[in-house]
């Protein structure tokens, strides 16, 4: 992983996913907190997660746009457009028109720009680093999430409860602002399997100089200075979308991410409903510092999976998810009792962070067995196609999370989520073709 560092494209884009983790991070511990700050009611904080988390679900949607435009311009725009939109919080409070309203309003603005940049950089990955690279290189971006959102979760809940919620919007501003200048200076080269046609194939892909535009070979500059307009932007842009969403379409159907995702919805049904419910659990064993130490404990058992991905990239990919998924039930189940017996907050966090190190590993070889077994060309579509199809559950379980909560008292969502796990884990040894896929390097196709 060490090497990949000194690849100045990967590292440029690799801090830039550090800093605007970071946004995320500090965003996202503030606006739950400042819901529940403002209302009290853990129905609001479902509401919350239900329109930071809805957006996921439209990201099949920005798929064909992310393969058809430049990938720079799109990273640099994201993160220019969220830098002013969180300014809005610390002005209404300034002006002294602060409402959970206001809240409720900027979170699906923020995640909607946030629905363009997963897969951008998703897309930009295997352009700039080998294949057998990619375990190692998405092992290094869910090592900078998850290890952004450890030390970020908790010191902002540190920075919540002593300086209040609106005071991180303003520090927000300013990781977004660096993250576009990091952005900048990336340099994504052509997809590989991208040819110099003048036209669009016959799945609608963009011709091969609009993907030149990313890698700054031509032009996209030069292009926008002279008025020249490609076809990706012309009037035929709208039957151009629909073949190139249709296309990524084509790549998932009857391929074993469907049986993946299927088994996903549930859990993350669950998932949903634990992240509405950690407001309301962590106001009473502590406050905002108690909460950003629970998110951050989520963070550093995905850190530890990330960590060792690639050690276990030799193991049966089928057999590894079972595993995984077995081994986050029994131990979230396990926190639940903690909680339940009315254990130090400490060890319900620990219990947590072990519980999510299998699930670190499982994210990362996924996305590696995504990025390898799907044209370049076709990436950014299918990788929002996986992320619409995988998070779609997760707002709806927000929602009933909330609910649940306000009715039965926080922690019975997290039995929910063990349960969901325990089931998941079961599902993958009942199908057969889950359970018998090989080592994540020995797929290289979705049949």
């Amino acid at each position: 992983m060490r090497h990949l560092l000194t690849d100045t494209n990967f590292r440029r884009l690799f801090t830039g996913r550090l800093v605007t983790n970071a946004g995320d991070s500090l965003y996202y511990v503030a606006a739950m907190w400042l819901v529940w700050e403002l209302t009290h009611d853990p129905f609001y904080s479902g509401v919350a997660g239900f329109l930071t988390m809805g957006p996921s679900a439209l990201q099949f949607l920005f798929g064909p746009l992310v393969d058809r435009w430049p990938l720079r311009r799109v990273l640099i725009g994201t993160q220019a457009f969220q830098a002013v939109l969180v300014l809005a919080i610390p002005l209404a409070a300034y002006t002294g028109h602060l409402s959970v309203w206001v809240v409720l309003a900027v979170m699906p603005l923020l995640a909607l720009a946030n629905q363009l940049v997963y897969p951008a950089q998703s897309a930009a990955l295997p352009r700039i680093v080998d294949q057998a690279d990619l375990v190692d290189a998405n092992s290094a971006f869910s090592l900078a999430y998850q290890g952004v959102d450890l030390v970020f979760n908790a010191a902002a809940g540190a920075v919540v409860a002593l300086a209040g919620a609106v005071a991180l919007y303003a520090v927000d501003s300013l990781t977004f602002v660096a993250a576009a200048l990091l952005f900048a200076g990336v340099h994504i080269p052509v997809a590989a399997d991208e040819q110099p046609t003048a036209g669009t194939d016959g799945a609608g892909d963009p011709p091969a100089d609009v993907a030149a535009t990313d890698g700054g070979e031509s032009s996209a500059d030069d292009d926008a200075a002279t008025g020249a307009v490609d076809d990706a932007t012309t009037g035929t842009a709208p039957d151009g979308y629909l073949a190139d969403l249709r296309a990524g379409l084509t790549v998932l159907r009857g391929s074993f991410l469907v049986l993946v995702l299927a088994g996903a919805a549930v859990v993350n049904f669950a998932s949903g409903a634990t992240m509405a419910s950690l407001p309301a659990f962590a106001d009473t064993v502590g406050g905002a510092g108690a909460y950003g130490t629970l998110m951050a404990g989520f963070a550093a058992g995905n850190l530890g999976g990330a960590l060792v991905a690639s050690r276990l990239d030799h193991l049966p990919f089928g057999k590894l998810n079972v595993a995984v998924f077995a081994v986050n039930g029994t131990l979230v189940a396990a926190a639940a009792v903690a909680a339940t017996a009315g254990a130090p907050l400490l060890v319900v966090v620990a219990l947590f962070a072990l519980a999510f190190i299998p699930v670190g590993v499982g994210n990362v070889l996924l996305s590696s067995v995504v990025q390898a077994a799907v044209p370049e060309s076709k990436l950014g579509r299918v990788s929002s196609l996986v992320g619409s199809a995988s998070q779609f559950a997760i707002p709806f379980g927000t929602l009933a999370g909330g609910a649940v909560a306000g009715v039965f008292g926080p922690v019975a969502a997290i039995y929910v989520l063990a349960g969901a796990a325990l089931l998941l884990a079961a599902y993958w040894l009942a199908v057969p073709a889950l359970r018998t896929l090989p080592p994540v390097g020995d797929i290289d196709t979705l049949d």
